[in-house]
């Protein structure tokens, strides 16, 4: 009996050090992506410069660096001046006009998935200068998360606005964006914040999708009567977008370690459950919607920000290190740049019509890379 007690402190003793002189390499081994199914379609080694063909000058690279060293960026929107809005999970909003303005964000909670995430700017941006933030904050001693709606002035917020607060927040599972949707209203992800079966209860904020007007107040046609919740059954939703029919379709994290998979591309019908943590992957059960697509037991995309074109949905992965794309008539699954860039995080369409996503390298999950984090833009012919 003494041997088995010697031989259990041991072990510990071992894992304690092992944490607190590995740790990092450790997480980074459990979060390391997984070779995806699909095609491979590696393509930033050979087409990182194209030519007009009617001119000697060259073109536009078909890939191009815009943006580095940046912290954790984890939303970029463009304002109407053609400058760029990012934010940086630590607590900044940076403005890219060229040169970079850093504005601290007062209140921000920055620990594990939490801090500064989600970035919308306002329709009437023109006439009001509103934009607003998804934030981990701290009230009484708990996180919480909030949207917070703000003035930009030049380079200063003014005029403090909670839109919506009390959503739940955790280490882990903390959801994030914010998206104005085709009606103007205002979608916002939530994550379960580490309660699991919270993400059923229709009292709780957390594994949702949310919808509240520009104000904050309840539209009258959400499908809970005096609720912003829009969808439920939701684990840790990180993407929003719709397609050219005005659908909405998110990007939502599956299981996590000791077990991975399972995570999700979903197309959000009003009202619907979308079964976390009762179903996943291929199971039903009444009353419950499954997933258009998702990854499988066995492999691992941790999928973040999400676009539509021209007939198909692509999204990042974070442990997937990729840029995945599903044609929605063909029901075709192919995986881009493939461990090219590494964690891949917010992806969106420019005011150019090119795409644009980021880096997410210095997240304490990744391997850092010259110049990270990086904004990095794509010429949309590369998909063709």
């Amino acid at each position: 009996m003494k041997k088995i007690i010697f031989i259990l402190i041991l072990v510990a003793i071992i894992g304690f050090a092992g944490t607190y002189f590995f740790g990092g390499k450790i997480q980074s081994w459990l979060f390391r992506p997984q070779i995806p199914t699909g095609e491979i379609g590696a393509k930033a080694a050979n087409l990182t410069q194209s030519t007009d063909s009617n001119s000697q000058q060259p073109a536009e690279p078909m890939i191009k660096t815009i943006a580095e060293n940046l912290q954790v960026p984890w939303a970029i929107a463009w304002l109407p001046s053609g400058e760029i809005l990012v934010t940086q999970r630590s607590g900044q909003l940076v403005k890219i006009s060229p040169d970079r303005q850093i504005i601290e964000i007062q209140g921000v909670r920055a620990t594990g998935e939490g801090g500064l995430q989600g970035l919308a700017i306002h329709p009437n941006f023109a006439e009001n200068n509103f934009i607003y933030l998804y934030l981990t904050t701290d009230s009484d001693g708990q996180l919480t998360n909030q949207v917070e709606r703000y003035r930009l002035i030049n380079n200063e917020l003014q005029n403090r606005t909670i839109i919506i607060g009390n959503i739940p927040a955790a280490t882990y599972h903390d959801g994030g964006r914010i998206k104005f949707g085709p009606d103007r209203k205002l979608y916002i992800t939530t994550g379960d914040a580490q309660n699991p079966n919270q993400a059923q209860n229709l009292d709780y904020l957390g594994g949702k999708i949310l919808r509240i007007n520009d104000d904050g107040a309840i539209p009258t046609d959400n499908p809970f009567p005096n609720s912003p919740i829009y969808s439920l059954g939701h684990r840790n939703p990180q993407g929003l977008t719709w397609d050219d029919q005005g659908q909405l379709w998110i990007t939502e994290h599956g299981r996590s370690v000791p077990q991975s998979g399972y995570d999700e591309l979903n197309l959000i019908v009003a009202g619907q459950n979308y079964g976390w943590p009762k179903i996943q992957g291929d199971q039903s059960q009444a009353g419950m919607i499954n997933p258009i697509i998702h990854s499988g037991a066995d492999s691992t995309w941790a999928p973040s920000g999400v676009i539509y074109l021209n007939g198909s949905i692509f999204f990042t992965g974070l442990r997937g290190e990729a840029i995945y794309q599903y044609d929605i008539t063909a029901k075709k699954f192919t995986t881009h740049f493939f461990q090219d860039f590494g964690r891949l995080r917010e992806l969106t369409i420019g005011p150019d019509g090119f795409v644009y996503f980021t880096t997410s390298n210095l997240d304490g999950r990744g391997q850092s890379r010259k110049g990270d984090d990086k904004i990095i833009k794509l010429n949309p012919q590369i998909f063709q």
